[in-house]
């Protein structure tokens, strides 16, 4: 089958065709949304391990002796606590305190810093960057020279292990290291998001191809699976990981997103620094609060939630729990009425269904 129209492909486009994958439009890009299944894909992630292409994700670079200032100005997070080869979640704020992105931030030396960007905003991610580079620091866009795939579940360490000389053992959260993958230069990294140990390597794009088949040739005795976009989201809505767009978005600050651990006041001046300390000392008007449907239905993305009767919210993410077995959601309510165990509803097709605001995350899997 030939690509859609108008649609960006990752160097693994043929292969999921290959794999029998159901291809849908994400954001522009023609992405597989499932193999097998939805639930089977995630309960594998869940158990053993599986395999994502995540290579539609932006890479940027910023490099030159000034490099720390300048991604320390447009970040949240603490940037001096990092060390080479440890990497940071943080958020890229408009100066109202609304996000340009979530993304990560890898320290690769004191003059150079990778970042990993959401792939539907990684030029305007790149443009809000060098719209504030006002120091001796360089900003590429650097996502063609990247294929990204994501190895994710219990056995993760197990697969990835046959096929780099690395010790992963050694290898801690958030922590990356540039080595070999099948004899190709990789960039590893001990992270994910789907709420279980694994691994995101970075790889030339002409080498995925034969890398993921090496991969699923690795992780067989495991039981590994390709895994697509649902299981992706099913997976990361249990882990209570937000999505740009849904959880955050140019509206939504950290501290309304419960993100307020990414940003760190005294690190001094950063875009958006203004508005936060000001969230700060008044309080937030609302909050990101997980619920339970404990009636019969589903709360999709978008549904609006009732308080009494009345509206009060809206549903960011919601969809069955493989894992749970329930069906679960994540909402904004009012900050005065998210406390946990509050009754609440969501019209589901003009019905509102009974549902209960639980703590977050849903899933936790076991150390």
């Amino acid at each position: 089958m030939t690509p859609s129209a108008g649609l960006k492909q990752t160097p693994l486009y043929s292969v999921h065709r290959r794999h029998g994958a159901r291809m849908v439009d994400f954001g522009g890009w023609e992405m597989p949304v499932q193999y097998s299944g939805i639930v089977e894909e995630h309960n594998t992630v869940r158990r053993a391990v599986g395999l994502f292409d995540v290579s539609h994700m932006g890479e940027i670079d910023v490099r030159g002796p000034q490099a720390f200032e300048l991604v320390n100005f447009v970040t949240t997070n603490a940037l001096a606590r990092l060390r080479a080869g440890q990497i940071q979640y943080s958020g890229l704020l408009y100066e109202h305190g609304g996000y340009v992105d979530d993304i990560l931030v890898h320290k690769v030396a004191d003059d150079h810093y990778f970042l990993c960007v959401n792939a539907s905003n990684q030029e305007k991610d790149a443009r809000h960057i060098q719209a504030h580079n006002r120091w001796d620091a360089e900003v590429e866009l650097s996502s063609d020279r990247y294929a990204q795939l994501a190895i994710q579940g219990p056995h993760a360490a197990a697969t990835l292990q046959k096929l780099t000389a690395v010790d992963l053992a050694s290898l801690r959260y958030y922590w990356f290291t540039d080595g070999e993958v099948c004899g190709t230069p990789a960039r590893i990294s001990r992270t994910g998001y789907t709420g279980e140990d694994g691994f995101e390597i970075y790889i030339p794009p002409e080498e995925a191809p034969r890398i993921w088949d090496k991969i699923l040739e690795a992780g067989k005795e495991f039981g590994i699976k390709p895994c697509g976009l649902g299981a992706r989201n099913t997976l990361r809505l249990e882990a209570a990981m937000p999505l740009y767009g849904h959880e955050i978005s140019a509206e939504i600050t950290p501290f309304e997103a419960g993100l307020g651990w990414t940003v760190k006041m005294e690190k001094g001046d950063f875009l958006g620094r203004d508005r936060l300390e000001r969230q700060q000392r008044e309080g937030v008007r609302r909050k990101l609060t997980g619920f339970e449907m404990t009636g019969r239905g589903i709360g999709r993305d978008g549904y609006e939630v009732y308080v009494d009767g009345s509206p009060a919210g809206w549903v960011t993410s919601g969809g069955p729990s493989p894992a749970l077995n329930k069906n679960i959601g994540l909402c904004y309510l009012p900050a005065e009425l998210a406390a946990t165990g509050r009754k609440i509803q969501i019209s589901i097709r003009g019905q509102l269904v009974e549902a209960m605001t639980v703590p977050t995350p849903f899933y936790k899997r076991a150390k």
